[in-house]
């Protein structure tokens, strides 16, 4: 098959893991409307990408704090430690792309 459609309400917790569908990425899909929503440090031995779609998250990368809004982009490289948490009680709704076929969290908290 050249092509899968799949929906979104189908994949378990909401997460899209790759190698279930033949794809080579892995896909998180957040949406929250409470501040301080987040996980606790962690890092991955491949780079995770976030696009953040509306609301605001500070996120801590290797030590360093940085808050990212809707329209912002940020990829955070391998085995990089990072973590972030809601700002706020405006929706946070953001796509977390890791260029993995699965989920390998190491956490560090």
């Amino acid at each position: 098959m050249t092509l899968q459609a799949i929906e979104q309400a189908t994949l378990p917790h909401g997460n899209f893991e790759g190698y279930l569908h033949g794809s080579e990425i892995s896909v998180i899909f957040e949406r929250v409307a409470q501040d301080g929503t987040g996980p606790r440090l962690h890092r991955h031995p491949y780079s995770e990408t976030f696009v953040i779609r509306s609301g605001r998250a500070l996120f801590t990368v290797d030590g360093r704090e940085f808050e990212a809004v809707g329209g912002q982009i940020l990829v955070v490289q391998a085995m990089v430690p990072h973590k972030f948490r809601t700002l706020g009680a405006d929706l946070y709704e953001a796509v977390h792309i890791h260029a993995n076929d699965r989920f390998e969290t190491e956490w560090l908290e």
